[in-house]
């Protein structure tokens, strides 16, 4: 009876010890399918991690790019009206200039314009004993042109120059004396050549004015053989000054002594084309008129 039950006994443990093992290479199986499953779901996370990160990378480059060209246009736009501001506020500035600017100040005259009698300038400075080659005598001139005239004579005197103002502004009554007494004194006919008749004189403008040197007995006559004529023809357009009736001038006789102030900008481009004021047409002298006292 043992014995039987020995044999059972062992059948029954060879068939569990089987199925535990048939069971156990189904759990590996199982385990392998399901590691081969997990390693392929990581190829597959990975790979779609790096199409997004691609993805994010190449869309944030996208929109850099789109940033960028949109900032670029912003830029250019805002360049764009900053210029059309600055452009109005120039033409704005250059009218507001222009309309405080007396403009008969560029104007030709000497037999080509007429100023009435009753045209004075807008405000008038006495020019200082010091600069004035007669105590006895007062000399006016436009207050605006004031400070580049002290300028060019302070220089003048610094270069060692003795040079004064004889004569400056007249108004049309007081040009009208003059040429009445130049008509008594030399004839008609000879005062014509070097004095102009009143309202077609410079002098009356109050941007002009005749200068003096020492050696001369109080004349300007010879002017043109000093030191100061010298000294003016190479400085004066610095300060805005221009001879107005240089040799063989169409109007006047040659007059070294008579300057007139027309502006830095247009004395210095008039220097240096070597040519004086009346061979300039009016419209192009205008132009100059906005930088008149610069």
């Amino acid at each position: 009876m043992n014995k039987y039950l020995q044999i059972g006994a062992f059948v029954i443990l060879g068939g569990v010890t089987g199925y535990l093992g048939y069971a156990n290479q189904q759990n590996t199986a199982r385990l392998e399918r399901l590691s081969t499953n997990l390693y392929s779901l990581q190829l597959s996370i990975a790979s779609t991690t790096q199409i997004l990160q691609t993805s994010i990378a190449q869309t944030h480059g996208d929109l850099a790019d789109a940033l960028a060209r949109q900032q670029q246009t912003v830029q250019t736009q805002l360049g764009t009206y900053q210029q059309q501001v600055n452009s109005v506020a120039g033409t704005v500035t250059t009218l507001q200039k222009l309309s405080k600017t007396d403009p008969e100040l560029l104007q030709k005259y000497s037999k080509v314009f007429f100023l009435n009698e009753n045209y004075a300038p807008a405000e008038l400075t006495e020019v200082p004993s010091t600069y004035r080659y007669s105590d006895a005598k007062h000399n006016l001139i436009a207050t605006a042109v004031w400070p580049h005239m002290k300028q060019m004579l302070d220089d003048a005197t610094a270069a060692k120059i003795a040079l004064y103002v004889f004569s400056s502004y007249r108004s049309f009554n007081e040009q009208s004396a003059l040429k009445k007494d130049y008509k008594v004194t030399y004839g008609a006919g000879t005062a014509n050549s070097f004095s102009a008749d009143q309202g077609y004189s410079e002098h009356q403008l109050g941007t002009a004015a005749d200068f003096i040197t020492s050696g001369l007995g109080g004349q300007v006559d010879g002017f043109d053989k000093t030191a100061a004529y010298k000294w003016m023809t190479a400085n004066a357009y610095k300060y805005g000054f221009v001879l107005s009736y240089p040799s063989q001038n169409q109007y006047y006789v040659f007059e070294p002594w008579h300057w007139r102030f027309v502006g830095v900008k247009l004395a210095t481009d008039l220097h240096n084309a070597n040519q004086y004021f009346y061979e300039w047409d009016q419209r192009k002298i205008d132009e100059y008129l906005v930088n008149l006292f610069d």
